[in-house]
């Protein structure tokens, strides 16, 4: 039996990753923004939820397969944009996307991965999407759209819960930057994990090859990462998002919604899908847990779109839960972070078979042959705008 074979949850991998990783960097992927109570309230939300499951079904085989924003999928996930994956292992961006492919499920590569568009097309395949942050630099930001639909990826992602960047004070605490430089306050983190260091020295920084060319600079280091946080675009409203929906000529996403009115009126604008998130904690520390916002959007949206959710799914009956809330499919996450900081792409894979393992269990135990079988009758306590 293989050491990553050995791993038997998400939280398995977890602490395996903060093992392997300095601690800065292992706390740059795990953790949220000043007080972090939206992180654990995403945790707490999915804990919250009680099931009622059904008895005498028929789930000899269960079926996992979903519709994901009109295309079926293997299981009810995607994996969700993270940018700086590199630093936890070199090539990460590309061994998730090559995990997602392999289970047939959509990847969404985030504006600030360490690898291309055009990259992530040619090395992983499979069901691609482009997570956009909306910069001031209105050239460039369509720029990406163009070399995203050029590659053939088959939606547009636009994160909007990023007007500016959280306080991430993990990160403040621990002097982490990107470029990783090795101060005072970092080198003896990072000499304590020699194979760390090695797979960077032997790979070199991961640059940030979606900007190269922001800001006029001609190379891919994390200086542009930092001037393309700082140009953010806090203007960005509901004309601009129109211009956006006319531009992209494939399918539009827009994630970071917490609010019903919100939803009830981006439903009115031509999108194809709505996200629940709120940054997996770390944007607005206080946010409403996704869990917690999920009924009261899905009921906005009345059913002119579907609804997808991240933050804090862990678990395989996570999935379930979030299901009955009424999301069309979940965005994974850390849960695959954890795992290819922990072992490459097996370590991804890994991540990926646990929670549909988990998932097939959870199904069974809940009377549900099909995914189409989760609804809200398996909640202890219907949402009220579900009651009503």
């Amino acid at each position: 039996m293989s050491r990553i074979s050995q791993a038997h949850s998400i939280e398995d991998l977890r602490r395996r990753a903060r093992i392997r990783l300095p601690r800065g960097v292992f706390d740059f992927f795990d953790g949220g923004a000043e007080d972090e109570n939206t992180l654990a309230a995403n945790r707490r939300a999915f804990e919250n939820v009680r099931l009622l499951p059904h008895v005498l079904r028929n789930v000899a085989d269960p079926d996992l397969s979903a519709q994901i924003i009109g295309m079926r999928a293997a299981a009810p996930f995607v994996v969700a944009p993270m940018g700086a994956a590199g630093i936890g292992w070199p090539g990460a961006d590309v061994a998730i996307a090559r995990a997602a492919s392999r289970l047939g499920i959509p990847y969404v590569l985030s504006t600030a991965a360490t690898a291309s568009i055009e990259r992530i097309a040619s090395e992983a395949g499979g069901r691609l999407w482009f997570q956009l942050y909306v910069l001031r630099d209105l050239a460039f930001t369509e720029a990406l759209m163009a070399r995203a639909a050029a590659a053939g990826y088959e939606a547009l992602v636009l994160t909007l819960d990023m007007a500016v960047g959280g306080k991430r004070e993990r990160d403040i605490r621990n002097g982490f930057t990107v470029p990783l430089a090795p101060r005072w306050r970092t080198a003896a983190d990072f000499m304590t994990h020699p194979m760390w260091c090695l797979r960077m020295l032997r790979h070199g920084q991961p640059s940030f090859e979606n900007l190269q060319g922001f800001a006029g600079s001609s190379h891919a280091g994390t200086s542009i990462v930092a001037r393309a946080a700082q140009s953010l675009d806090p203007s960005f409203d509901w004309g601009a998002l129109q211009r956006i929906r006319d531009k992209w000529p494939g399918r539009l996403l827009v994630k970071g919604v917490c609010r019903a009115d919100d939803a009830d009126r981006l439903a009115t604008l031509g999108l194809d899908g709505l996200w629940v998130s709120n940054h997996g904690g770390r944007q607005l520390d206080g946010s409403v847990a996704s869990a917690e916002a999920l009924p009261d959007v899905v009921h906005a949206v009345r059913g002119r779109m579907p609804v997808l959710i991240d933050s804090g799914i862990r678990r395989g009956v996570d999935v379930v839960k979030a299901l009955a809330l009424g999301a069309q499919a979940v965005g994974i996450g850390r849960a695959a972070l954890y795992g290819v900081a922990a072992a490459g792409q097996a370590g991804a894979e890994r991540a990926l078979m646990i929670l549909s393992e988990e998932l097939r269990r959870a199904m069974q135990l809940c009377g549900t042959p099909t995914i189409g079988d989760i609804d809200a009758q398996l909640l202890q306590v219907q949402p009220a705008r579900q009651r009503s």
